[in-house]
């Protein structure tokens, strides 16, 4: 409470004691009678107010007459009272949701964003944010999801495309040719060793001992068979099949040309060919499933985690790979109206929800910060903040009471 307002108020009090004291000799005289009624009545006036307002803080002299010292008898009541006329009148949530639905948020944020989008505290805290995230990245927990995708994506893969391209890849770089070649020579190499012809004779002989003829075909077989034995016919298959061996192997052979041929029809239908494929594909879904690559992801992912804290760290990450992708989507949700309209709508919406959950700290805010004053301190709060407007009750009430004390005072002269 200001000090002079204060003072004012007692030295009015003052004034009309002193007057209504000085006065009293001469009440006979009308100028000093009407002067004795003003001070009489101020005085009343003033004791009045003085009392009344006194009476709300504490007990006027100390005296506890009944329905002084209102506020620390209900200073309960009191705050509750305050407490309820902020939540339901002055601060109720309703009255802040409409004030709030009249702010354009997204309006004041964009332009305070692209403001501080180049600054270098908000680039520190881009970066920390980036290697933080990788930081907390779990390898272990991402393994066995990136294990279960990569599978997943293999199984999708279908093997008739691959085998269809993987034949037109192989004709074009001739590996047929190639391959019919390397076989010729593995056979040829097998046929001509010294020890093939008797395997090849006593595989003879033995067909020719379980071939049954009728008649003279009959007996022209046991007649050769007589004459011939292992070795004989097995260096003659040996001979015949070196002969055929070599022939294939050279180019201008017409048996060449036609097994390569038909070595070809039969590659180029390989991926029409649906047990073939079938097979393929089980057999490929058998790979993947036996197939551990968890050790080698683990590995890749740890070596990539820190690939990206090396390139987060670098002094331009920022300004190349994330500025300029910010910068483009703050253009383009400047000119998308709709887009805003939607954000802007759930903030509100967000809002709303926080004010409709956490409206009653309000009140309770206000009640803790005032019960943690003792009621000497409240008081004194309450006096320095409204005090100089009561003691000015005092001194209008003086001045109110000196002047219709003269009007009163001269009425009664006049009657």
């Amino acid at each position: 409470m200001s000090k002079n307002s204060k003072h004012l108020a007692s030295i009015s009090l003052a004034i009309m004691g002193t007057g209504f004291l000085a006065t009293i000799p001469f009440q006979g005289s009308i100028p000093l009678g009407l002067l004795h009624g003003g001070f009489e009545a101020g005085l009343v006036g003033g004791l009045a107010d003085w009392f009344a307002v006194t009476a709300l803080f504490r007990h006027p002299l100390g005296i506890p007459i009944p329905h002084t010292a209102l506020l620390p008898k209900n200073r309960n009541r009191v705050t509750k009272a305050l407490v309820s006329t902020l939540e339901n009148e002055w601060l109720s949530k309703e009255s802040i949701k409409v004030k709030i639905s009249q702010i354009k948020i997204t309006e004041k944020l964009l332009p305070v964003f692209e403001k501080q989008l180049h600054s270098p505290a908000l680039k520190m805290g881009m970066k920390s944010l980036f290697k933080e995230m990788i930081l907390q990245a779990d390898i272990k927990k991402l393994v066995p999801f990136v294990e279960r995708e990569i599978k997943a994506n293999l199984s999708l893969i279908k093997i008739s495309p691959i085998a269809d391209l993987i034949v037109k890849q192989a004709l074009a770089r001739k590996y047929e040719e190639k391959a019919f070649d390397f076989a010729l020579e593995k056979a040829e190499e097998w046929v001509s060793k010294e020890n093939q012809k008797y395997e090849l004779g006593r595989i003879a002989i033995k067909a020719l001992d379980n071939i049954e003829l009728d008649g003279i075909l009959q007996f022209a077989l046991k007649s050769f068979r007589s004459m011939i034995n292992e070795e004989k016919l097995g260096s003659i298959l040996q001979s015949l099949l070196m002969n055929a061996l070599k022939g294939l192997q050279e180019t201008d052979s017409l048996n060449r040309a036609e097994l390569l041929n038909q070595l070809r029809k039969q590659l180029t239908a390989l991926s029409d060919n649906k047990s073939i494929i079938e097979e393929l594909e089980n057999m490929k879904e058998t790979l993947i499933e036996q197939w551990s690559p968890s050790e080698k992801i683990a590995e890749f992912l740890q070596k990539y985690q820190q690939k990206l804290l090396d390139i987060v760290q670098e002094d331009t990450f920022i300004d190349e790979y994330i500025l300029p992708g910010l910068t483009r989507l703050l253009n383009k949700l400047k000119e998308d109206t709709a887009t805003l309209d939607k954000i802007e709508g759930f903030i509100q919406k967000q809002i709303a929800g926080l004010i409709s959950e956490n409206h009653s700290k309000i009140g309770n805010l206000v009640k803790e910060n005032l019960d943690k004053l003792d009621t000497e301190s409240l008081i004194e709060m309450m006096e320095n903040n409204i005090g100089k407007d009561l003691q000015w009750i005092r001194v209008n009430g003086a001045v109110c009471g000196f002047l219709i004390g003269i009007i009163l005072t001269g009425f009664k002269a006049l009657i």
